[in-house]
Order: structure tokens, then C-alpha cells, then sequence
């Protein structure tokens, strides 16, 4: 068997088993979120999700961390130097403890003050409000120091371990719930509280699971000036990405909060959660390829490098296009039906949510090819500086009196913007073919979205509720299916399939 093929059947392998985790937590997550309105009520909830997300706000050195860890490891490990690999994972531990430590003094100063005085806050619920943010700093640092364990967990692909630690996070997470509907005192704290002792066990097992199976995480101070310098040549340009993301995913939570109120925070955080169950399927298909990306460059291996571009990001747009459009065009009864008090803007933030992931389906690939490069500066400042702009524009706009809806209406527009400046960088720096990327992926997205949503989407004006929900769903997986086959897929692409079909049924 060729590499390449052992490396198809890896990934293979390895997107079903993310797909089981990916199942647990979803299922976990739309059941308990339901749960935890009904227990925290629409402001407490609005209030944990805005002043969590501040503290997420100072985690952006941390999330340039962690690309530049998972790149050089995924880089080493494809030159098969294990000693190099122990080198990036000792040092990549000592950085973040290091920016653990920066990440608690910026939130007991700078992040306590903006709590206290600048968010709406009720003036009843501001001691209940400060006990949530000081337990989510602490499940934040939890956080932080996790992330070079999960980046070898990733570089190595053993994602079996995933749907393992799945099975127990679903429990504890359940669990939570259960003792919040018995626990009879203040739910925020008690919520707070709770998720930081499951994220504490998570921690545990992550560093239990990662020592048994990989000699090179065991953790030895050691201090390499040189590596140290690469690791923040990377990740001081990933910075740049990293602050422009959190900046435009909790910056305009709090602009929200500030023009709005907690109540609409309250409809953020459910179109969070909704998202982030979808949003699951792509991260988990991704993440079975991206290893693979990086290591496929760092062979030199340049024809199944950009062979895993085009179709890692072609499939990911059509596994979110096959899963989404039920749920986008039933979005207000999918609500209605999950949540007994659905806040307002919620289906129109789930709705914009959705479309805006689609755009990130097509694009993730490109930022992992131009991390394996580890040309990084420009691309950064450039895709950073359109992020950012989701702030500016934001703000104006609420400022003029705009509804809410139009912040997500600009994350979407400047998503898309950026998907084409990604693609136009890629250009000189990987030699990506374009007109090609542009004949084979894009306009083949188009196609089929184009010729499987009018019928849906018809439909839905006619049949309501669950005979609605039914028969939309029936028919748009059955459109799906058949035009990402007739119209989305290479003839190469079509003969696979085949064969893998055929071979099923000859075991048969």
C-alpha cells in the first residue's frame, strides 16, 4: 500500500472516531443547554456567557500559542525527529505556563475593572456576576495548560482518545445538570463552579493518557533560547490573527451587552451553542486532514498536498451544506421546539451563524497550508486587519441604531471577503493554481448549493411545524446528496466512491 493510501485510510479512520465525539457533544450540548436556561434563566445565562467571554478576550496569546505548537509538531513528526519533537513539547509546556501567568494578571486587573464598570450588569446580580468571572478565569488557566497535550494527542492522530474522553465529559457534563435542578442557591456560581471542576478532571485525564502513550510529554524544564525565538517569530504574527478573532467573536458580545442588554447576550450565547454543535462536524473533519497538511509539505510531497486543499475544502463546504440547510431553513421551530423561552434575535443570529461557518468550511484548509509554510507575517496582518474591521463596523452601527442582526450580517459579509483575500494570498506563496482551486472547488460549491435549496426552501412556505420539519429535511438530503454527486464531484472523485462501495458489499 502507497503512503498516500495508508494516509486516506488514516484519515478515514480517524474522521469516524471525531465522529462519534462529535455526536456525544452535541447530543450533550443541545440537551443541557436547553436545561441550563430553564435552570440559570435568560439573564443569569445572558450574564455567564458576557462575562466569560471576557476573560476569553486575554486567551488570544494563548490561541498563537497553540498554532505555533501544533505546527512544529505536526512539522517534527513529519521529519520523523523524535528528540526535536520532546525539544517543541518541553518548551511549548514552559511558554504556557508562562502565558497562563499573563492571562490571570491582565484579568485581575484590566478585566476585573471592565467588569465591574463598563459592562450591564443588573446591580443584583453584580456579586454573582464577579464569582462567575473569577471561576472563569480559573477554568480558562485549566485551559491554557491543556493545550500542548491536545496538540500531541492531534500530531500523533490518535483520535480514539477523543471519543473516549467524550463518553466521560458527557457524564460530568450531565451530571451538572442534574445538580443544578436540585441545588436550591444561586445557580450562576453554582454552574461557574461546577464547570471548572470538569474541566479540572479533563485536564487529568489528558495528561495521564498523554504520558502513558507518548514518551515525548513528559514534561522537563528546560530553556532553548533559539527555539524559543521560532516559537515567538510564529506565534507573534499568529498573534495578530488570534487577537482579531477573539476580538470578533467576544469584542462584539460586549458591544452587544453595552447597546443591548444581557437578555440579547442571552440570544448570542444560544446561537454559540447551536453553532458550535454544527460547527463540530467541520472541526472534526478538518482535524482528521490537517496533520496530513502540514506533514505532506513538510515532505516535500507537493502533489498530495495540494491534492488535500482542493478536497478537504470542497467536502468540508458540502458536509456543512448537507447538515445545515434542514436547520437553516427550520430554524425558528427548531428553536421553538429545543428552548421553552427562545430570547430574541436567536434565529436570525443561528441563521447568520450558519451561513457565516459555511464560508470558514472552504477557507480552513488554506490557513492550515499556510501555517505548514510557517510564512506566516503577512498573511496575518492581512486576514487579522479584515477581521478586525468586524469592530469599527459593528460599533457604528449600533451606535446609528441598527438592530443587533446587523453585526452578524457584517461577520458574514467580511467572511467572505476574507475567504477571497485568502485565496489571492496563497498564490505566490504555495504556487496555488487559482483557476483551478476557483473551477474544481468554488464554482462546483455554488452549483450545487444553487440547485438544492429553492425546492426546501419552497416547501417550508407551505408545510409548517413538524410535517415542515419532515419533509424539508427528507428532501434537501436527498437533493444534497444526489447534486454533490452529479455536480460537485471529479469523475476520479465519483470512481472512488465506487470502488469503496463496491469493495463494501464484495465483504459482504
Amino acid at each position: 500500500m502507497t503512503n498516500s493510501a495508508e494516509n486516506n485510510k488514516r484519515i478515514a479512520k480517524n474522521t469516524l472516531l471525531l465522529y462519534l465525539r462529535m455526536f456525544l457533544i452535541m447530543g450533550v450540548t443541545l440537551y443541557t443547554s436547553r436545561v441550563i436556561l430553564e435552570a440559570l434563566g435568560v439573564e443569569d445565562f445572558g450574564i455567564y456567557n458576557v462575562v466569560a467571554g471576557v476573560v476569553v478576550l486575554f486567551t488570544f496569546l494563548n490561541n498563537a500559542m497553540a498554532s505555533a505548537t501544533q505546527r512544529y509538531l505536526n512539522f517534527s513528526l513529519g521529519k520523523n525527529d523524535e528528540k526535536e519533537v520532546s525539544r517543541i513539547f518541553s518548551m511549548s509546556m514552559t511558554s504556557h505556563f508562562i502565558i497562563s501567568i499573563i492571562v490571570l494578571i491582565a484579568a485581575e486587573t484590566i478585566g476585573l475593572w471592565f467588569v465591574i464598570t463598563q459592562l450591564n450588569i443588573p446591580s443584583s446580580r453584580m456579586s454573582a456576576a464577579i464569582w462567575t468571572y473569577q471561576l472563569a478565569i480559573a477554568t480558562c488557566i485549566l485551559q491554557i495548560i491543556r493545550v500542548p497535550y491536545n496538540a500531541s494527542i492531534i500530531a500523533y492522530e490518535k483520535m480514539s482518545f477523543y471519543a473516549w474522553i467524550s463518553i466521560i465529559e458527557a457524564i460530568l457534563k450531565l451530571l451538572i445538570v442534574f445538580i443544578l435542578v436540585l441545588y436550591k442557591s444561586d445557580h450562576l456560581i453554582m454552574y461557574s463552579f461546577l464547570l471548572f471542576l470538569v474541566v479540572g478532571i479533563i485536564n487529568l485525564l489528558y495528561k495521564f493518557y498523554c504520558n502513558k502513550k507518548f514518551p515525548i510529554t513528559r514534561y522537563v524544564f528546560f530553556w532553548d533560547q533559539k527555539l524559543f525565538k521560532e516559537f515567538i517569530g510564529f506565534s507573534g504574527w499568529s498573534l495578530i490573527g488570534g487577537l482579531a478573532n477573539v476580538s470578533a467573536q467576544q469584542g462584539l458580545n460586549l458591544i452587544i451587552n453595552i447597546f443591548c442588554g444581557v437578555t440579547v447576550n442571552a440570544a448570542v450565547g444560544i446561537c454559540n451553542q447551536v453553532n458550535t454543535a454544527i460547527n463540530s462536524f467541520l472541526t472534526n473533519f478538518q482535524t482528521a486532514f490537517n496533520p496530513q497538511l502540514i506533514k505532506s509539505y513538510a515532505n516535500n510531497d507537493r502533489r498530495y498536498f495540494m491534492n488535500l486543499i482542493f478536497s478537504t475544502s470542497k467536502f468540508s463546504y458540502f458536509l456543512m451544506l448537507f447538515i445545515s440547510t434542514p436547520i437553516l431553513i427550520n430554524c425558528e421551530f427548531i428553536l421553538e421546539v429545543w428552548l421553552d423561552n427562545v430570547p430574541k434575535y436567536t434565529v436570525e443570529f443561528t441563521q447568520l451563524m450558519i451561513i457565516f461557518t459555511l464560508f470558514d468550511a472552504i477557507s480552513g484548509p488554506l490557513w492550515i497550508s499556510v501555517q505548514a509554510t510557517g510564512k506566516i507575517r503577512n498573511y496575518q496582518i492581512l486576514i487579522g486587519c479584515l477581521i478586525l474591521l468586524n469592530i469599527p463596523l459593528s460599533f457604528i452601527l449600533m451606535k446609528l441604531g441598527f438592530s443587533p442582526v446587523y453585526v452578524f450580517i457584517i461577520r458574514v459579509l467580511l467572511n467572505a471577503v476574507t475567504l477571497i483575500a485568502r485565496i489571492i494570498y496563497l498564490k505566490p506563496i504555495i504556487n496555488l493554481p487559482i483557476h483551478n482551486f476557483i473551477y474544481k472547488v468554488i464554482i462546483k460549491i455554488i452549483i450545487v448549493t444553487i440547485v438544492s435549496l429553492p425546492l426546501p426552501i419552497y416547501l417550508s412556505t407551505i408545510y409548517k411545524n413538524w410535517n415542515g420539519l419532515f419533509i424539508t429535511t427528507l428532501t434537501s438530503i436527498a437533493l444534497t446528496t444526489i447534486f454533490i454527486y452529479t455536480l460537485g464531484l471529479s469523475q476520479n472523485e465519483k470512481t472512488t466512491i465506487k470502488q469503496i462501495i463496491t469493495r463494501k458489499f464484495q465483504k459482504k
